[in-house]
């Protein structure tokens, strides 16, 4: 082989290692982050899978770059491996898509659990005021209505307050059910296609070897 092939094989061989490893190894830790819930780390792992995925298309122009130089363009080997890595590149579009879906999925649902749990908060308060309400009000010794009145109040705040810590939880469960569900689903979709493009990576690799 001349410098040329050898330079253009250095190339194949760069791009193999360092964009179809780091992209196989974000579409792999995908599904236990979205299990853990950190939208921070899918965010990092959703931009690592599209610019290696841009990158692993070096390989394939140089691989086939090489095949010409070297007159193996058209052995069927050839054109099966890079059909195969076509569809692999866009299997990594959909799972790109699904890495947003989830993060998407899990934003919404860490938005809407927010406001629930401080209205949840904020009825225990009411109701612990209520309840120091009724303390102070023997201390102070009212006429008898007005120790009625204030009684009555006393014990109408704990229940209003109960009322509304106990409807706060209630209230946001439905709101969390489905961005969960759907990062479920995005999870298992994500561990599938990634187990194909896997595959298909390494029938690849075989009939490189194969056939070298």
């Amino acid at each position: 082989m001349s410098f040329s092939q050898h330079l253009v094989l250095w190339l194949h061989v760069a791009f193999v290692i360092f964009t179809i490893g780091p992209v196989t190894l974000a579409i792999m830790s995908t599904p236990r982050y979205i299990r853990k819930r950190d939208i921070r780390i899918l965010r990092y792992l959703t931009r690592m899978t599209f610019i290696f995925a841009i990158g692993s298309l070096g390989v394939l122009l140089a691989g086939y770059g090489l095949a010409s130089m070297i007159s193996k363009a058209g052995k069927p080997w050839i054109t099966v491996s890079a059909t195969l890595f076509i569809v692999a590149v866009l299997l990594l579009g959909l799972i790109n898509r699904d890495q947003r879906r989830a993060i998407k999925a899990l934003g919404a649902a860490a938005t809407t659990g927010g406001p629930a749990t401080a209205a949840s908060q904020a009825g225990g308060g009411h109701a612990g005021g209520g309840e120091a309400g009724g303390e102070q009000a023997p201390a102070d010794q009212p006429p008898a209505g007005h120790a009625a009145g204030g009684a009555a109040a006393a014990g109408g705040a704990p229940a209003a307050g109960d009322s509304a810590a106990s409807a706060g939880p209630q209230a946001a469960e439905p709101a969390l059910a489905i961005p969960e569900n759907l990062a479920t689903v995005e999870r298992g979709r994500i561990a599938m296609i990634g187990g194909v493009v896997s595959l298909i990576w390494l029938v690849i690799l075989v009939l490189m070897i194969w056939n070298s």
